[in-house]
């Protein structure tokens, strides 16, 4: 099981002596396998939120549950993807891949025959003996998410994965990530700052209001994909239909109301 829930999450830091409220009583589920995007204003909360399913931070208030347990430290069922790559650049492509395996005590033939199968699953066989200084940014971050694959987390958590890349090596990836949560499904929580990465991908989009972070309005987008057949469309395809433009506009109008000064009392 692999079902994320936010029941009443609140995330307080201190600061200058006194406490910042980061999230406020944040309630979501998000299903078995769904993919799920959260946009919102800068300092909202976004990365906070995944941090907390992660396991990387404590909530101050309410619970943060995976597959119906508390989380309370990170672990094997959720993997994260960093907007920087994380590779360990004096191992290979194979080793960087491996080396969640290895710390789970694999056996090295194990390893290699599994990060060989993600290498499949990302289009990179004959990169596996590759340094990453060898690899472009998009290699490199392909790399990053077969390694979180590779452990078999049910959880994948992606925090701005793309932003350090050029705009069509970006575009690809975003392609790509399509393709493979398709082929191999998780659970995705995605935290991006674009409206139109977030659509593209997403099953449904959480806007959260300025901060402190609350769910301003979670927009489905799995019905207007399945209308317009968008699976298979490269991302230009998609952007022309009519309801990719009806949800990007609706999601900046959202947006542009929770940057307002007074948007903060208004989300309430």
């Amino acid at each position: 099981m692999s079902e994320i829930i936010f029941d009443h999450v609140g995330k307080t830091f201190p600061r200058g002596g006194g406490i910042i409220k980061a999230l406020d009583d944040i309630n979501l589920t998000i299903g078995e396998r769904e993919f799920v995007a959260v946009v919102g204003p800068s300092g909202c909360g976004k990365t906070t939120l995944l941090r907390l399913v992660a396991g990387l931070e404590m909530p101050s208030s309410g619970a943060v549950r995976v597959g119906g347990k508390a989380v309370r430290q990170p672990g094997p069922d959720r993997a994260v993807v960093f907007q920087q790559f994380a590779l360990f650049p004096w191992k290979t492509v194979r080793e960087n891949i491996a080396f969640g395996l290895k710390c789970k005590g694999v056996d090295r033939r194990k390893r290699d025959e599994i990060a060989l199968k993600y290498l499949e699953l990302m289009g990179m066989v004959g990169t596996e003996d590759s340094y990453p200084h060898q690899l472009s940014g998009g290699m490199q971050q392909r790399v990053a998410i077969a390694r979180s694959y590779a452990i078999e987390p049910g959880v994948l958590l992606m925090d701005e994965p793309f932003g350090s890349l050029d705009a069509q090596t970006r575009t690809v990836m975003q392609e790509e990530l399509v393709r493979v949560t398709r082929v191999n499904p998780r659970t995705v929580l995605f935290i991006t700052h674009s409206v139109e990465e977030a659509v593209f991908l997403a099953d449904r989009v959480i806007v959260l209001s300025r901060g402190p972070g609350r769910v301003a309005e979670i927009i489905p987008i799995r019905p207007a994909r399945e209308e317009e057949k968008w699976i298979g469309k490269a991302s230009e395809e998609v952007m022309e239909t009519a309801s990719f433009g009806r949800l990007r506009a609706h999601i900046w109008k959202l947006l542009r109301q929770q940057m307002q000064p007074n948007s903060a009392k208004t989300s309430a």
